[in-house]
């Protein structure tokens, strides 16, 4: 492409959007989503800006502007949440935030009569869904996901109830938020405005803690308390939803409630075919084929399509699973080319696929189906720094995070020679730590976990 056009705004913001840890590959759909989010001047601005947080005064040096004149920029941009503008310790902070989770669903959690919503619409689905460069680096590109499931707590045998960690609980994650807001699902927004809109409600899923503080400032979302925030999670349970959070221990910043036609990360699974491609639950689903009246509901009610129905005699016998607790709501689902009853076949799950959601333990009317722990536990990331910094070493983007000013010269070649070792097999990268005789190298080579909010100043 011409120099002139590959140096302009949006070509810029592009580039500066795939140094995240998460990015989004190079594509006209992307640029023109630019287009409509930004104008060129605003995609300049936005392209010079530090991927960790900042304040007014490092954005005022970044830009060579005043800090009156760059808190008016930031606050435009803080508005239509192209940043997040966040209050800690007495200081506002700024955050550019990576296209997913960030501002892809930011410009639709709310109506935009500034925005052509319906044509941004269109440019999503074909980028994300027709497109897979990426959602397939998003969720291929490394061991360590954006988002991981949280079980469905009504469906967890008593017995395995004390292996559940606050963390993994949905219910706790809402009772520990700070700021709770819910704003319109994305996913289901984009897919109305494409004309593949399904029944399941628009406003439904949560956004936590530090983020939920910038899109209520903006009236992005709407407050909610706890008690209602858990009955939107008891809503989301009743409509066989699967609940998908951030995937850290510490400070949630979302909780969405998927459904299998609409949420990217569900259809992503489905359609890649990868294994563990979404976190799973420390849980499996297994069956017990002397129960199992081969009715296929599980199957059909599963978000990544892990269940099938098998030949009876392919299938060991599995212990009778205690019955479903009471008070549990079941939702009877009409199998999509489900078997009839009996019939001899018998469900069947794929445990590399399963998500461990318990969304199959309500739709089962047999009782026929448990969760059972995994053979190996999930670990989860303890905060958002601690998961950007893996997936950034999974990537090969640490140099990004450390040597964040592109500006400085140094900057860039130490983010070069930092990239070039981070590349290298485990064995040549120490020898090369050696070989280049820096204590300030090995450090960072030997402590990459930084602070989600360090580097402001």
């Amino acid at each position: 492409m011409p120099e002139q056009r590959s140096n302009d705004g949006y070509h810029r913001l592009m580039r500066r959007v795939n140094l995240f840890p998460q990015g989004a590959p190079d594509s006209d759909l992307l640029l023109r989503i630019f287009s409509l989010l930004c104008n060129e001047r605003e995609a300049t601005l936005l392209s010079m800006l530090p991927l960790r947080p900042f304040s007014a005064a490092r954005a005022a040096r970044v830009w060579n502007l005043p800090v009156q004149q760059t808190r008016a920029l930031l606050e435009q941009l803080a508005s239509r949440s192209l940043l997040l503008d966040i209050e800690r310790d007495g200081r506002m902070v700024y955050i550019l935030p990576p296209p997913m989770a960030g501002f892809f669903e930011f410009s639709l959690m709310r109506m935009r009569p500034d925005l052509d919503q319906q044509e941004l619409s269109r440019l999503f689905f074909h980028y994300i869904n027709v497109e897979d460069a990426f959602i397939r680096d998003l969720f291929a590109g490394g061991e360590t996901s954006l988002g991981r499931v949280l079980v469905n707590e009504e469906a967890i045998p008593d017995e395995k109830a004390c292996q559940v960690l606050d963390y993994e609980r949905a219910s706790e994650v809402i009772k520990s938020a700070s700021h709770i807001a819910v704003g319109l699902c994305y996913c289901r927004q984009k897919m109305a405005h494409v004309g593949r809109a399904c029944d399941a409600p628009l406003d439904i899923c949560l956004t936590l803690n530090l983020a939920a503080q910038s899109l209520l400032r903006r009236g992005v979302a709407r407050r909610v308390e706890s008690a209602e925030g858990l009955d939107l999670l008891q809503k989301a349970r009743d409509l066989n939803l699967v609940q998908c959070a951030d995937n850290v221990q510490q400070r949630v910043n979302f909780i969405c409630n998927c459904c299998r036609c609409c949420c990217e990360g569900l259809i992503a699974t489905r359609r890649l075919a990868i294994p563990n491609a979404m976190y799973s639950t420390n849980f499996v689903q297994t069956t017990a084929a002397h129960r199992c009246t081969g009715c296929g509901k599980c199957a059909a009610s599963c978000p990544v399509d892990a269940i099938t129905m098998e030949a009876e005699e392919t299938l060991s016998p599995l212990p009778d699973p205690p019955p479903p607790g009471e008070g549990m709501s079941v939702q009877l689902l009409t199998p999509e080319g489900g078997g009839r009853e009996g019939g001899g076949r018998k469900a069947r799950a794929a445990t590399d696929f399963c998500l461990g959601c318990g969304v199959c333990v309500r739709a089962c009317p047999a009782g026929a189906i448990r969760l059972t722990s995994r053979a190996r536990r999930v670990l989860t990331p303890v905060n958002t720094a601690h998961r950007l910094v893996l997936m950034a070493i999974e990537r090969g983007k640490l140099q990004n995070l450390i040597f964040d000013n592109q500006a400085y010269l140094s900057h860039r070649a130490m983010a070069a020679i930092l990239g070039a070792i981070l590349r290298l097999p485990p064995i040549k990268r120490l020898m090369a730590s050696e070989q280049l005789k820096s204590r300030y190298l090995g450090r960072l080579l030997e402590h990459v976990e930084v602070d989600g909010f360090s580097g402001y100043d």
